[in-house]
């Protein structure tokens, strides 16, 4: 998603339940390097694929995390959030929020048309 324009970019989907950043690995996306990547904590691994990337800090058990950690998880959450309300905005339509049971082989192309249908209705803020 682009953030400024607030527009889906790129969309990937695979068949049953798949972890975000295997399915991010096996898309082969190519990311550019000067691009600024906002992710949540699934993404640890990241780092190793991608330089310019931003993961919030995960506590452990015996560690707990800092109060200067904790303003930093804040400040990525808050830059994600635009993300996050997109998604929410594309679950809307049923089809995508509850479990899909049509053919499998269309689910790409409803997919990619309901995101273009968001694209055409979101609000221009550029």
């Amino acid at each position: 998603m682009d953030k400024q324009s607030r527009t889906i970019i790129c969309t990937a989907f695979c068949n049953g339940k798949k972890h975000d950043f295997k399915l991010f690995q096996e898309s082969k996306l190519h990311v550019v390097a000067s691009s600024k990547v906002l992710v949540d904590s699934g993404y640890t691994g990241i780092k190793k694929i991608h330089s310019n990337v931003e993961v919030p800090k995960k506590r452990t058990k015996k560690k707990k995390l800092k109060r200067e950690e904790k303003r930093q998880n804040r400040e990525i959450s808050s830059q994600r959030v635009t993300n996050e309300h997109v998604i929410g905005f594309l679950k809307r339509f049923k089809i995508l929020s509850e479990r899909y049971r049509n053919r499998r082989k269309r689910f790409g192309l409803r997919f990619n048309l309901i995101a273009g249908i968001c694209n055409y209705e979101l609000p221009k803020t550029v």
